[in-house]
């Protein structure tokens, strides 16, 4: 077994929620307008005492201003090298958006595209192989 080359602290990785929401057949991204700037899916950091079903409703809500219907988990990526900020450990859930989406918090915009003309080059962290992986599992169906 190798040795990793992460940088381990004491707090260990950050934990996250983000989503694939789906709104008319549609994927929602938000433009960040901090760092790492750049289109992703919506999400953000659970907070302490907070489970990441509670964090993921509170993130999409903040970022989103939709509530979730038929919230499910769809999977863990923990690649060290996701994020440049640091080691994070992200739980991706996908769901049905309800409302009207309005652009808050993190997010300065936002956009709808289909999952099949997912604009790769375009997104950060590792949001382009999960919605390719989403894709590819037939989970939006």
């Amino acid at each position: 077994m190798t040795k990793s080359k992460v940088k381990m602290t004491n707090d260990g990785p950050r934990l996250a929620a983000d989503c694939i929401i789906l709104i008319g057949g549609k994927v929602l991204l938000i433009h960040r307008r901090n760092e790492p700037v750049g289109w992703a899916l919506p999400g953000g950091f659970v907070e302490y005492g907070e489970t990441v079903e509670a964090a993921v409703r509170r993130e999409m809500k903040e970022e989103t201003g939709l509530d979730l219907d038929q919230l499910r988990q769809f999977r863990v990526y923990s690649d060290p090298g996701r994020d440049k900020r640091g080691h994070t450990v992200s739980v991706v859930f996908a769901a049905r958006g309800i409302g009207n989406p309005e652009a808050g918090d993190d997010a300065d915009r936002y956009r709808l595209v289909d999952l099949n003309d997912i604009p790769g080059a375009d997104l950060v962290f590792d949001h382009a192989q999960i919605l390719k992986d989403f894709r590819e599992s037939g989970a939006n169906g």
